[in-house]
């Protein structure tokens, strides 16, 4: 896959791979299993403080509120342990508003690319790209996982991907395949931005040089910190150091030794390589789906096949499907809310990897995630049309669908003939047989129609058909484009202002602006001229 020129040698590591958002969820369930409390989507409002037995002032509890409802409530504590990753300064100025800020919000963009782009067990890092960045493309989760970008930002709730970002990777990436393989845009099934807290050390002189590894901050109250380059491969001795830490600073008194060396998390326990082959013979799952199941509950994936569906198949018998091109169950959605799910976006995003994987088909799958989450939850018609409606927002700004995406459905009032004709023009500004055509090449086409439409107009159609935002278009955006063109010449040889003509254009416009329209123009004009997808759709990537 690799291109020969200047490729002198390589060095080949291992390194292991895993679900880490079902980690996370473990390590929630494991704690709780064994005692703990655990709230979900709980903001800190306040620190409380009162003085120990010395007289010195240390934190002693919080006021939090639950996002979901709005209730405040108090929690009481001997030690509190800051580990907010990007919101570390957000705790620490609640503590004292006098504290120098430590941690400088850095953001990431990766993009998901079929899994041809990479063989199925073999990635490729270097770190020595045309800019200085690192850059990547790994197996992952079946497709290829390729990043990444570093910039500071400012910190927010719903980072999203920049356009930008995303070429910039497609370029890199460009560079080190053969020219065989065709690094498209419309490859691209999804686009998120992940902030990391690049910290300096505060314990050290100098201030200003980020930390290399994790860092522990105690503050005068008695505030534990850690914060950093923490990874999942030292989370557990990051752990230790942090709880050896407030055992020494609160004066805590634990029963036993630190248990997390060796500890196995929630579903680990009766797990084996073969245990997918069990699902298989006892449930009739599908073999994908039972490995699906196996590798990311571990032993729970059989309260998953006990609570599936019947398909109404010979084969499977169980476990009806969240989205046909995924292993995802419906069942997951019901076993994810015992698991604290509460929202739609909790399921493609934090307790499935749909969002992540493939945001076309994360969205394809939202209504019946609604439907089974109000069958459990019990929500009206208000709450289904309002969680419906957060999830494709999150998608569209936080996965990357707004990225490179117009109208995709618009009408086209042209004949079958009229589709021909068109396309044979588009062939024949299309020279090279590229799949796209530029703006140079359309100015020269209404230029040899005679079609008057003014520069202003070009650019305003442009910017609503060239749906990739590549400064090209497809045959299926030519179609549209020359379609808004005619009327848009109308109008300009009226003699007088005719308000239904004008009305038409404003519909047209306002149909390409926000795509919800009915009839697909492209599938239409792709089936009419018998041509093969343009190189930019036929990715279904966003």
């Amino acid at each position: 896959m690799l291109k020969k020129e200047k490729l002198v040698g390589a060095l080949v590591y291992y390194d292991g791979q895993h679900d880490d958002a079902r980690m996370n969820i473990s390590m929630a369930i494991s704690a709780a299993r064994m005692g703990g409390t655990m709230t979900n989507y709980t903001e800190v409002v306040k620190l409380y403080k009162d003085k120990d037995a010395t007289g010195k002032e240390v934190v002693c509890g919080a006021r939090v509120k639950d996002r979901q409802t709005g209730q405040e409530f108090d929690v009481k504590a001997k030690c509190i342990i800051n580990a907010t990753g990007p919101y570390t300064d957000n705790i620490r100025l609640m503590d004292n508003d006098q504290e120098r800020k430590i941690c400088q919000p850095s953001q990431g963009v990766h993009i998901v690319l079929p899994d041809y782009y990479s063989p199925d067990k073999m990635g490729l890092l270097d770190p020595s790209t045309s800019d200085g960045r690192i850059i990547f493309f790994l197996p992952w989760q079946k497709h290829t996982l390729a990043g990444t970008t570093d910039s500071p930002c400012d910190l927010t709730d719903s980072p999203a991907p920049t356009e930008k970002e995303i070429q910039f990777i497609l370029n890199e990436v460009k560079n080190y395949l053969h020219p065989d393989v065709e690094v498209r845009r419309g490859d691209v099934r999804s686009a998120w931005c992940g902030i990391r807290p690049l910290v300096s050390d505060p314990n050290k002189k100098d201030t200003q040089s980020v930390a290399r590894n994790h860092i522990i901050e105690v503050a005068e109250d008695h505030l534990i910190t850690i914060a950093g380059r923490g990874k999942w491969t030292t989370y557990r001795h990051m752990a230790e150091e942090t709880l050896d830490k407030a055992v020494q600073v609160c004066g805590l008194k634990p029963s036993k030794p630190c248990q997390t060396k060796g500890l196995l998390l929630d579903g680990a326990h009766g797990w084996t390589p073969t245990l997918f082959i069990r699902l298989v013979q006892d449930f009739g799952l599908e073999n994908e789906v039972a490995q699906h199941l196996a590798s990311t509950y571990g032993d729970k994936a059989f309260k998953i096949a006990k609570m599936s569906s019947l398909t109404g198949q010979r084969w499977p018998v169980l476990g009806k499907r969240l989205h046909q091109e995924f292993p995802y169950l419906e069942a997951e959605v019901r076993y994810a809310i015992r698991e604290y799910a509460c929202t739609a976006i909790d399921i493609i995003a934090r307790r499935t990897r749909l969002a992540f994987c493939n945001a076309n088909a994360a969205e394809e799958a939202l209504p019946r995630i609604v439907q089974i989450m109000a069958e459990e939850l019990k929500w009206n018609k208000s709450r289904q049309q309002e969680e419906l409606s957060r999830a494709r927002t999150f998608l569209r700004r936080e996965m990357g669908l707004d990225l490179g995406s117009g109208a995709s459905n618009v009408p086209i009032n042209f004949t079958k003939d009229e589709i021909n004709m068109y396309v044979k023009r588009f062939k024949n500004l299309d020279g090279d047989n590229k799949g796209y055509i530029t703006v140079n090449d359309l100015r020269r086409y209404f230029k040899q129609t005679g079609e008057k439409v003014t520069e202003d107009q070009l650019h305003d159609i442009l910017s609503e058909v060239d749906l990739n935002r590549n400064a090209q278009v497809d045959i299926g955006e030519f179609l549209q484009l020359v379609y808004c063109a005619q009327i848009a010449a109308q109008i300009n040889n009226l003699d007088e202002y005719d308000q239904d003509l004008h009305r038409k254009h404003q519909l047209l416009m306002s149909a390409l602006k926000s795509g919800a329209v009915a009839n697909s123009r492209f599938a239409m004009a792709a089936e009419l001229s018998s041509e093969k997808i343009p190189v930019d759709r036929s990715g279904g990537g966003v």
